[in-house]
């Protein structure tokens, strides 16, 4: 494969190796749980097949990966890659409980020159908005793939249309101060918001059949059966511990973060079902050819 210059992600390989990683670990089992329709999605329109060569970027604690396995078998290879060593390390002793084939590395996929013959797939389920260069990224990973090969990936749409996220947000915003608004484009969770954008990026990178869908799944926030016992707490604590608002939190007094966490718990509440607290998840499914 070809030489590509990428800019450095040192910021991000900074976060998912310090307390959020960490956090991720902790709380595997409730986050496979709840994205779970989205790493079905990815899969099911991916279709790996017995004895293909697939990547899982950003892989995090592997439940992707080791799916994938499943399906490209000991004949195939599944490799799940991420610049999290808590993650990784907890992907592996995951995949050797179960005795799955899955393999997984410590690296960038932006940058790290895979070996061997080309990859039949490339699969991720919100990995690759967190590119320093997307453009230089992809155009990396298309070196990396066979002629032919499939590319399906999830990324979030904007965050008005997803509540489990606007939702808590603009309940903590209430009593919390407000963070200067990211660049368009910025790496992060809504970095692929715009389809144009993302449409330009793969094209620009040498893929082909470019298709990029919508699809809107309820998601099961907090559950009766989760930790808590309540699912508005357990919502709750999914929305303030382990999403992107911990840091929104963490310079307030006690006074102040008591007011906030009430707004979000009574704005949660009311999104409260039979089966839990369910808000939107709205994402592009992302697929194309190399």
């Amino acid at each position: 494969m070809s030489e590509q210059t990428v800019p450095s992600n040192d910021d991000q390989i900074e976060y998912w190796n310090g307390r959020n990683g960490e956090k991720w670990v902790a709380n595997q089992a409730r986050m496979d749980l709840i994205l779970a329709p989205f790493s079905e999605a990815v899969i099911h329109t991916l279709a790996p097949a017995g004895g293909e060569r697939a990547i899982d970027i950003g892989c995090g604690c592997g439940v992707t990966t080791r799916a994938i396995a499943e399906r490209t078998g000991k004949e195939g290879l599944s490799l799940g890659v991420d610049v999290s060593r808590p993650m990784i390390e907890h992907a592996r002793a995951l995949a050797a409980a179960e005795n799955n084939p899955a393999e997984f590395l410590l690296a960038d996929a932006s940058s790290h020159t895979f070996d061997g013959p080309g990859f039949d797939l490339l699969a991720s389920r919100f990995g690759v908005m967190f590119f320093a260069d997307p453009d230089t990224a992809f155009a990396h990973l298309h070196g990396a793939m066979k002629p032919g090969g499939r590319l399906a990936f999830a990324c979030w749409r904007p965050l008005s249309e997803n509540s489990w996220f606007h939702v808590p947000l603009l309940a903590a915003l209430e009593h919390v101060e407000a963070p200067e608004p990211p660049a368009p484009g910025t790496p992060g969770p809504f970095a692929f918001q715009d389809k144009d954008r993302v449409n330009a990026i793969l094209k620009g990178a040498g893929f082909g059949g470019i298709s990029i869908e919508r699809l809107d799944v309820e998601m099961t926030m907090g559950r009766a059966d989760g930790e808590t016992g309540d699912p508005v707490e357990d919502a709750l604590y999914q929305s303030l511990e382990i999403g992107p608002f911990s840091r929104l939190f963490a310079d307030l007094d006690d006074t102040a973060r008591e007011k906030a966490v009430d707004a979000v718990r009574k704005a949660l509440t009311a999104h409260k079902t039979d089966r839990g607290v369910v808000l939107n998840g709205s994402v592009w499914l992302v697929t194309a050819n190399a």
